[in-house]
């Protein structure tokens, strides 16, 4: 019996809203498995959540209306090899040493599902180079 690889130590920290980080988390778990943990600096309530965002997501074959990430915790960072924000601000502890990806995109909060789609489908290009160059295989 051969010994599974080791699991990368990613963790992507979000504010985990109605919008853009809602995508971004999902389409890294999606794509990533359990490769990456999701941990959210922030909180909406699930009736928040853009019901164009979910749509578009379900198109991809990806549901969103229930995924609720954990919360962020010092030791998550500390425990991480790489840790990627999106709008986390002082949110995210910094730890020394740590490789840190930042990134943005346009929030696609209030738009409906034909606005929606195009920033759906530039999130998925983006996660997908973020986990190239981290090394991680993305799923078909």
């Amino acid at each position: 019996m051969s010994t599974p690889a080791p699991r990368p130590s990613v963790l992507f920290v979000c504010v985990h809203n109605a919008g853009r980080s809602q995508m971004r988390a999902a389409f890294l778990t999606h794509l990533a498995g359990d490769r990456v943990e999701v941990r959210s600096a922030g909180s909406a309530p699930a009736d928040a959540v853009n019901p164009a965002v979910v749509e578009a997501m379900k198109e991809v074959g990806v549901d969103i209306s229930a995924r609720k990430p954990k919360v962020l915790t010092t030791e998550a960072v500390r425990s991480s090899d790489v840790v990627i924000t999106m709008g986390c601000g002082d949110a995210c502890p910094v730890f020394p040493g740590k490789r840190y990806l930042d990134w943005q995109l346009e929030d696609p909060a209030g738009q409906g599902v034909e606005a929606v789609r195009p920033i759906r489908d530039a999130i998925e290009q983006r996660v997908r180079e973020l986990l190239c160059e981290l090394g991680i295989p993305a799923a078909a």
